[in-house]
């Protein structure tokens, strides 16, 4: 039989197994997924993009 591997939680850093009993997975609880969740919706977390280049009106 084969163990669920272990990552860290994003959010605290703590160990999961990566198993269909996590049911968090890949955060530790729902308070890390919930924490997450609220940086992203406060654009604390961002992707970066190029801006396109602007075209004069000439």
């Amino acid at each position: 039989m084969q163990t669920a591997p272990i990552v860290n939680c994003p959010n605290c850093g703590k160990s999961v197994a990566w198993n269909g009993l996590s049911c968090w997975r890949p955060f530790c609880s729902e308070r890390c997924k919930s924490l997450d969740l609220g940086a992203w919706a406060s654009e604390h977390y961002r992707v970066p993009v190029e801006q396109a280049p602007q075209l004069s009106e000439d």
